[in-house]
């Protein structure tokens, strides 16, 4: 294998395979105490700018991981969550480049997107060449850990500690900092 640079690895035919940090969206980007249904109901927290500004500066890349079963119920329409996503893109576009965002308008359905199954993560990882043994999934519910642990990444928790994941803070600034002290 030859380094390509410090964050991702040529592999044979070219392929690169890099880190990413797989973010929860609701209580680690964005205020949660009350549901985000459409995009003025949308806070992003000042950590998280900062946190995902410097993970972007330190090379990962970055996606959004997000069970968003209203949609399933009807609190919420996919043409909503999608202007949703637009306004957080947008907002977060002078710290950082969200590289995809994936979702899951499940809530009752078994279909393997919903957290705690790892199918979010698995599939951006085959898309974009993602090695999940270098990658974080920072979630601040037991299921995005749970999701992470399934998926072969390390993790983090936001909020109530979790003796299961790598790194518990009380945001999304302290864990990438804790993650780039790591490196």
């Amino acid at each position: 294998m030859n380094v390509k640079n410090k964050y991702s690895i040529l592999i044979e035919g070219g392929d690169s395979v890099n880190r990413a940090i797989f973010c929860d969206r609701d209580g680690v980007i964005n205020d949660n105490t009350k549901h985000v249904n459409k995009p003025e109901d949308l806070v992003i927290y000042d950590a998280a700018k900062k946190g995902l500004q410097k993970a972007y500066q330190a090379g990962y890349d970055l996606f959004v991981v997000t069970n968003q079963g209203g949609i399933e119920l009807g609190f919420l329409k996919e043409e909503d969550l999608e202007e949703i996503h637009k306004k957080m893109r947008e907002e977060l576009a002078p710290y950082c480049k969200i590289k995809a965002i994936k979702y899951c308008p499940d809530f009752h359905r078994k279909t393997g997107c919903r957290k705690p199954e790892p199918g979010m993560i698995l599939e951006l990882a085959k898309e974009y060449q993602i090695d999940l043994s270098k990658s974080w999934m920072i979630g601040d519910m037991d299921t995005d850990i749970e999701a992470g642990i399934r998926a072969g990444c390390k993790t983090a928790k936001i909020g109530k500690e979790n003796p299961k994941a790598d790194i518990n803070a009380q945001n999304l600034l302290e864990i990438v900092e804790q993650i780039l002290r790591m490196e």
